[in-house]
């Protein structure tokens, strides 16, 4: 087949538009071309009120070679690259010990069931609940029920990701396409088959929920294993070699291989490590505050006149200031037509997120306004942006009043450096509720400054960003891991062999899909591993 790019169309087009441009870029027949398929949709919204779709399609046709040798000099008509996913190796009878995935976010749960689809009968360790069990305990916090500290919006079976946008696009290097196969498996569990082509995919909280537990549900049928409500005490390790793992319950599990998929919040199991001489590096990540707008001044302000359109749907958008201080600010897991969400996983913490339903029909817009910060902002040791993050949440909690409501200010107080007593036009969508303040003592005075720097001058890229009504929610402190468990070449810790980390907490990826990609990558060496023993 032919790869043909850059088919842009306006926006108001039909099937046969598209077969049309096919056929006018190569000057073919209609008899000449077998069938299409697109491999890729996105839109350019440069030209407010001009919006255009853009394509990648894969073509058939009877003249492929005389095609190729004419076009050989146009980049954008090549050979369709082979995206198909080959396992590495498959297990030999008789596992002598079955490997060990901590965690069942996105990360561990691809590696498992790479793992399973492989023959290797993994075992997956989940300190959370099962995902319909924990969306009850999340919702129901949201909802001024009891918070669990073991079952909530960080943990549980389908991690952190389960409830935020189920955005699926990173910008990753994958010239394996193993995001080809995370993308495949989802739509396999019950995505839509559109994530396969649509640019910046999403799936949506809901849906998630059915399609995590799907992924299990194959996992089993394979000879894999999943355990719930499983928390790890400790890993053992003799000799610089993992042996096996210790459980909450005092359970004793023997593996040579264990991949360590905990998320960027398991602050116990990263002391535990450290406790236990595994090597670690501190991270950078970054801190601030959700801010909310109307989805439709954001969709006006990206789409003009053709906001609104529903082949379009809710706008988003992207933005960075370099300020004056030597900070960047950035907006961080945009979510059109979301609600900001309690994230914390600690007792007496309030940290925010996004999500968004597939609808995204939410009234309002809302995104991460975060600032970069450095391990030189916490040198006393290479777990100390834990504490870091920890003091920040600690204040948050205090400052919404002690309750689990989040501390909120108004933009236009916020940016005059006064205390908001009531709102405006924007109704915040943070659960259990946001409690007026000011917000300038809930981050460090560099942040706050970089930050009262930026919106003015996000403001001159999206007319409306600093309207006197949005309001900022805080704190935001998960961005990322404030650390990385170092690996190798072979996947492997750098100074305890058999440990794997992996995925977002371990500091090697940052999202459903680059994480899912990190899970298969691990999974691979896991395999291959046990094959050369």
């Amino acid at each position: 087949m032919l790869r043909l790019s850059e088919v842009k169309l306006p926006l108001e087009h039909t099937e046969a538009d598209i077969q049309s441009a096919i056929l006018k870029k190569l000057s073919l027949a209609p008899k000449d071309l077998i069938r299409h398929k697109i491999f890729k949709r996105s839109y350019d919204a440069r030209k407010r009120g001009a919006v255009s779709f853009v394509y990648i399609i894969d073509i058939e046709t009877t003249r492929e070679q005389q095609l190729l040798q004419k076009f050989k000099k146009d980049p954008h008509i090549v050979p369709t690259p082979d995206t198909s996913y080959r396992y590495v190796t498959q297990s030999s009878s008789g596992l002598e010990q079955r490997p060990i995935v901590i965690g069942c976010g996105p990360c561990g749960m691809f590696a498992g069931l790479l793992l399973a689809q492989m023959g290797f009968r993994p075992i997956i360790l989940e300190r959370g609940k099962a995902v319909h069990d924990r969306s009850v305990d999340t919702f129901g916090f949201w909802s001024k029920a009891k918070f669990n500290p073991e079952s909530n919006a960080q943990f549980g079976e389908g991690g952190a990701g389960t409830f935020s946008d189920g955005k699926l696009y990173s910008r990753i290097k994958d010239a394996n396409h193993h995001g080809r196969k995370v993308l495949a498996e989802l739509v396999n569990a019950g995505a839509a088959s559109e994530i396969l082509y649509i640019n910046k995919p999403h799936i949506g909280t809901y849906r998630l929920v059915k399609i995590v537990e799907n992924i299990r549900n194959t996992i089993a049928a394979l000879g894999g294993e999943t355990r719930f409500q499983s928390r790890v005490e400790q890993i053992n390790i003799e000799n610089g070699q993992v042996c096996g793992i210790t459980l909450a319950s005092g359970e004793y599990l023997p593996s040579q291989h264990v991949i360590l998929a905990v998320g960027h919040s398991a602050r116990d199991t990263f002391e535990m490590l450290h406790q236990a001489g595994v090597y670690i590096e501190p991270k950078p990540f970054s801190i601030g505050f959700r801010v909310e707008h109307p989805q439709t001044v954001i969709d006006k302000c990206r789409l003009g006149s053709q906001a609104g359109h529903p082949m379009l749907g809710a706008a988003d958008y992207s933005l960075v200031h370099h300020c004056a201080n030597g900070r960047s600010v950035y907006s961080f897991c945009m979510c059109p037509g979301g609600q900001v969400v309690a994230a914390t996983s600690e007792v007496g913490r309030v940290v925010t997120n996004g999500m968004s339903q597939y609808e995204r029909s939410g009234k309002n817009a809302n995104s991460g306004i975060v600032v970069g910060i450095t391990p030189a902002d916490y040198p006393e040791s290479p777990i100390a942006g834990i504490e870091f993050q920890r003091r920040l949440e600690e204040q948050a909690f205090a400052l919404g009043g002690g309750t689990y409501e989040a501390p909120g200010q108004l933009v236009g107080d916020f940016l005059a450096a006064q205390a908001s007593t009531q709102l405006g036009t924007v109704k915040p969508s943070y659960k259990p509720g946001v409690h007026l303040c000011d917000l300038s003592s809930s981050l460090p005075d560099y942040a706050i400054e970089a930050i009262r720097e930026a919106i003015p001058a996000f403001d001159k890229q999206l007319d409306g960003f600093a309207m006197h009504d949005a309001v900022l929610t805080g704190v935001e402190t998960r961005t990322s891991s404030p650390i990385c468990i170092k690996r190798g070449d072979d996947y492997q810790s750098l100074n305890t062999k058999g440990l794997y980390p992996a995925g977002e907490g371990a500091g090697y990826a940052g999202g459903i899909l680059s994480a899912g990609v990190d899970g298969i990558k691990v999974a691979e060496a896991v395999a291959l591993s046990i094959q050369n023993q």
